[in-house]
């Protein structure tokens, strides 16, 4: 009985564990990047022939403690290598090492070679060759805690390597990679029912072509030739002959019964040529329809009528004009597998949540991959229509009862005032009845945003929605109290502004470690088109904790409008950029809106694609607003600060606003024009300006101007104040 460990990418360990024991392997039990397994040789060549995850297969030849170069010297030399190998073969060794004294793999690897070659030296006066390319056996030697494990690398080559490659996309997946995507997408079934492929980013064809030949039953290693057992001096020929020779027979079976049902589009011709010419090499291009479209265009093909899977590895981008540019490449790819593949499935692969989140569809499943050393998420999608759930009103308790009484006469209070200052999103509640502590936000939304032009799409529009936030529960109320009260909050809310239970935004908190938190939000990757003010903004009101837009800032964005008709307008922390897009509608010269998130930089270019504010005079940085501002030299006119009240990052320093205010607002005197004014506000409660500020400063607590009158019951939501520099200290330096 042989001892094996068949190698592969983190992430497909129990993927690979399920295919070796459909090969044979019984005992097969998952490891870290790789899967134990034993049995004798044929299950050996078996795996390696049609394994379509593993990366390698190892049989295991010694193992011996090795806490020095002498002890792994020794150790080499237990096995008797002219039972493996002959003298006038070649040999190569791969040697890795961790937790161990000998930490060079490169001087393990020579070590290594030194006692093999001294062996045959030492017995014949003559020694084998080293090739590292394609040598008569490949050795590996691991190291882990001192104790040395030697295999024979049976594939020689990765086995992702098929033989079929001809050339790649800018960023080809490797093929076992693709094959986990593939089979945790469901493939296979959706093959048997008749449903089609299509890649609709295609690049040098890897999944499409993987996809056929694993559903034309053609062994994924049947191309290669070259494997690490060729040379070997215990090699079986007769076995292998008997496995090539029935992977043969399947292959050609799978082929003559496998339709035309695979699709791939690139944009790139040049791409496509490649993906053809790979396709030909895998003796699948007959079965390809491959042609130049763009993912924004995509269509579903007319003669598949059995469904399908979309799957695809879409670009991601590391500079914010990339992102910005695939944040619509990725809205609007999401939006054509809603509107163009109904009743299909779906599955992605992205190493940026941010970007997935663009889709505007839920995943049902997530799963962690690695492509190399770079960690993705695949995510997987039905694209089956979901019925509206008929809406039942169930009867309110009596708390329930009296929270909807409040909410109907806190509504009505307001509602005047809102229909005359034309106000659509606004506060209806914040805890009024001190056992329901939460706040409740209306938002009157005019549709989604489909990414694409003014954002409207079908449906019936306007609508009312609703979002609530649970305020963390005294601590003397049982955490079931504190759960059926706010189950009875939210269907009081329900009826009280008949709003439907999937129209209503839950931010749940729970008790943990360092204080109350918010629970996992959602994934409905839902954005609304809102009204301020004559403008246009986007919502997400399930998948983040903040909607973005903050409603008690609706007067302060005003009066900023009413302040920018000609200046130069500086955003920092602008999150959404709602007060930049404000500003803009205002007349402000220029703006520029600093923020060190990506996500919410473009959804702020998308808050002014939908106002008409395009250009250059309307810039979006990403970075970190301090460091920013140390080497920023241009002045504004009124800069407008809204920092959070803490901030850690990976990509910059931790932010306090207590702690830090005073030298931010000095970096922004620097930057401000003579006359200028800076408006911060932060929404810390037990904020105090630090004196240093008012040396510089002449300050103004602006803060009940900037209070909405529905945020009355929480006057205290945020600070705000108005800063002009004092005569006699620079504007501009």
């Amino acid at each position: 009985m042989l001892t094996l460990f068949a190698t592969c990418p983190k992430g497909l360990e129990l993927l690979l564990r399920d295919e070796l024991r459909s090969l044979g392997a019984d005992d097969a039990r998952e490891a870290l990047a790789g899967v134990h397994f034993s049995g004798d040789i044929t299950l050996a060549y078996r795996a390696c022939l049609w394994s379509r995850l593993a990366s390698r297969i190892l049989l295991r030849i010694d193992e011996f403690e090795a806490g020095d170069s002498d002890a792994l010297y020794a150790g080499i030399q237990q096995t008797d290598w002219s039972t493996h190998l002959a003298v006038e073969g070649t040999f190569a060794i791969d040697a890795v090492s961790g937790a161990s004294a000998l930490t060079h793999t490169q001087y393990v690897a020579l070590r290594s070679k030194d006692a093999i070659v001294d062996q045959f030296r030492d017995r014949t006066g003559e020694r084998p060759n080293i090739d590292v390319e394609r040598p008569s056996i490949r050795i590996n030697v691991r190291l882990y805690r001192n104790r040395a494990t030697v295999s024979m690398d049976l594939s020689g080559t990765p086995l992702h390597r098929r033989g079929w490659r001809q050339g790649q996309g800018d960023a080809p997946l490797k093929e076992n990679l693709a094959c986990a995507m593939l089979l945790r997408s469901g493939w296979p079934a959706i093959h048997a029912a008749g449903g089609a492929l299509m890649d609709p980013m295609c690049g040098g064809g890897t999944l499409l072509i993987e996809g056929s030949l694993m559903a034309a039953d053609v062994a994924p290693g049947l191309k290669r030739d070259y494997y690490g057992f060729a040379g070997w001096r215990q090699h079986d020929a007769a076995v292998w002959q008997t496995l090539l020779a029935e992977a043969e027979l399947r292959a050609a079976n799978g082929l003559r019964a496998l339709k035309a049902v695979f699709f791939g589009h690139d944009h790139d011709p040049n791409v496509l040529n490649e993906a053809r010419r790979n396709a030909q090499s895998a003796g699948v291009a007959g079965f390809m329809h491959l042609s130049r479209q763009s993912a924004e265009h995509l269509k579903r093909p007319e003669e598949c009528e059995a469904g399908g899977l979309v799957i695809c590895n879409p670009p991601y981008g590391e500079r914010l004009g990339e992102r910005a540019s695939l944040g619509e490449l990725y809205r609007a790819f999401g939006q054509r597998l809603r509107t163009e593949f109904p009743g299909w499935r779906a599955g992605v692969i992205i190493s940026d949540d941010e970007l997935g989140h663009l889709l505007g569809l839920r995943a049902d499943k997530r799963y962690v991959l690695y492509n190399g050393a770079l960690e993705c998420r695949l995510l997987t999608f039905d694209l089956t229509p979901v019925a509206p759930r008929e809406r039942v009103v169930r009867p309110l308790s009596e708390g329930g009862q009296a929270v909807a009484n409040r909410i109907s006469k806190n509504h009505r209070h307001i509602r005047k005032r809102l229909e005359r200052e034309g106000i659509t999103c606004y506060r209806v509640y914040d805890a009024d009845i001190p056992e329901y502590s939460a706040a409740i936000d209306v938002y009157t939304v005019l549709g989604f945003d489909d990414g694409d032009g003014r954002g409207m799409v079908h449906g019936t529009f306007p609508q009312t929605w609703l979002h609530v936030q649970e305020y963390a529960p005294p601590k003397d109320i049982p955490e079931i109290t504190a759960r059926d009260r706010l189950r009875d909050l939210v269907n009081a809310a329900g009826v009280a502004m008949d709003v439907p239970r999937e129209r209503i935004a839950v931010k749940t908190r729970y008790r943990a470690k360092g204080g109350s938190k918010y629970g996992r939000l959602e994934e409905r990757n839902e954005f609304l088109l809102v009204d301020e003010n004559g403008l246009r903004f986007r919502v997400n009101l399930f998948d983040y904790l903040d909607t973005g837009l903050f409603l008690d800032h609706r007067p302060a964005r005003a009066r900023l409008r009413s302040q920018a008709r000609g200046a130069r307008f500086l955003n920092l922390f602008c999150y959404t950029a709602t007060a930049s897009v404000q500003a803009a509608a205002g007349g402000a010269q220029s703006t520029v809106s600093v923020d060190l998130s990506a996500t919410y930089l473009e959804w702020a270019a998308r808050n002014f694609v939908l106002n008409g504010f395009t250009g250059s005079s309307h810039e979006l940085v990403q970075a970190d607003v301090l460091e920013w501002l140390r080497h920023d030299r241009e002045e504004y006119d009124l800069i407008f600060v809204d920092p959070p009240t803490f901030s850690n990052s990976k990509r910059a320093d931790d932010f306090d606003v207590q702690r830090d205010h005073a030298e931010l607002l000095a970096l922004c005197g620097k930057r401000l024009a003579p006359g200028g004014t800076v408006v911060f506000s932060n929404n810390s409660r037990r904020f105090v300006i630090d004196d240093t500020v008012r040396q510089t400063f002449h300050v103004s607590d602006i803060t009940a101007a900037t209070i909405p009158f529905d945020f009355i019951r929480n006057a205290r939501i945020h600070q705000c104040y108005e800063l002009r520099l004092l005569d006699g200290h620079a504007a501009f330096s």
